[in-house]
């Protein structure tokens, strides 16, 4: 990926993708349900919540098929499944609790192929159809779009966020905004300065090392300063919890204002 300069980043900040995660919707139609609603990728949440590969694998085939990109998001640097949610489809994985360089190799090793890293050979892979290739191809076409990616959500991250952004095959910086504002102790402050300086920095980080930028968990009051004016190209802008409950609790506020005082009794 192509690092660019600070005034390009800061001034003309490249087109951003919108991501739905999903945290408990683990059948494959709901891919197609955040396509149908104009999301440009998925995340299968599998750090929590009660989604694990079965959904995860079922969830990338459509989306293979769809032409929907679809992420996993794992438990963290020591998951034995970094590698697996590549080889059941997903084209990205996201890694939470990359709290140092030496996290951030562990999974670069683990997510690619000899020479860059240590990841074993797969079978037919559902990026290909389940076609038989020669190896060199398989593991050429599988590497090609493989989004590698570290959450930085910690004082420790942020701490030895240039030598994680500077790690060969990390392809891109996410953040997890709750969780870093409670790990700088400002729990819930997402506004705070010092959460904003430590957005900043992050996303200067990656731009100097030619990794992309994203954020998880932001509000959307605080997309323009914390996200886009950083350069950011990844917004997981909400998961399916939220929008339902949000989005439902929305809804009923609009109904019952048309509605008779004493319309609350259920029937």
């Amino acid at each position: 990926m192509d690092a660019r300069s600070t005034s390009d980043h800061f001034t003309n900040p490249p087109p951003v993708a919108l991501g739905l995660a999903l945290c408990l919707l683990g059948r494959a139609e709901a891919v197609l349900l955040a396509r149908g609603a104009g999301f440009d990728f998925v995340v299968i949440d599998m750090e929590h919540g009660p989604l694990g590969l079965d959904a995860l694998g079922q969830a990338a085939a459509v989306g293979q098929a769809a032409g929907l990109p679809v992420w996993g998001r794992v438990t963290g640097p020591a998951s034995p499944d970094l590698a697996r949610v590549l080889d059941c489809g997903a084209t990205g994985v996201i890694v939470p609790h990359v709290d140092s360089a030496s996290d951030a190799a562990r999974i670069a090793q683990a997510c690619r192929f000899a020479p860059k890293g240590q990841r074993a050979l797969p079978g037919p892979l559902p990026a290909l159809d389940f076609r038989v290739v020669p190896a060199a191809d398989l593991c050429a076409s599988a590497e090609r779009d493989v989004q590698v990616i570290a959450m930085i959500e910690s004082a420790a991250a942020l701490a030895e966020v240039e030598a994680i952004a500077a790690t060969p095959g990390i392809d891109l910086l996410m953040i997890g905004s709750n969780d870093l504002a409670d790990g700088l102790g400002l729990r819930g402050q997402l506004d705070h300065p010092q959460v904003l300086a430590a957005f900043t920095r992050i996303a200067r980080a990656a731009r100097d090392h030619g990794c992309g930028f994203g954020v998880m968990g932001l509000p959307a009051a605080l997309l323009p300063s914390h996200a886009l004016a950083l350069g950011a190209r990844v917004v997981v802008a909400t998961n399916d919890t939220n929008l339902i409950v949000e989005g439902g609790a929305a809804l009923l506020d609009r109904l019952r204002a048309f509605s008779p005082a004493d319309a609350g009794l259920r029937p």
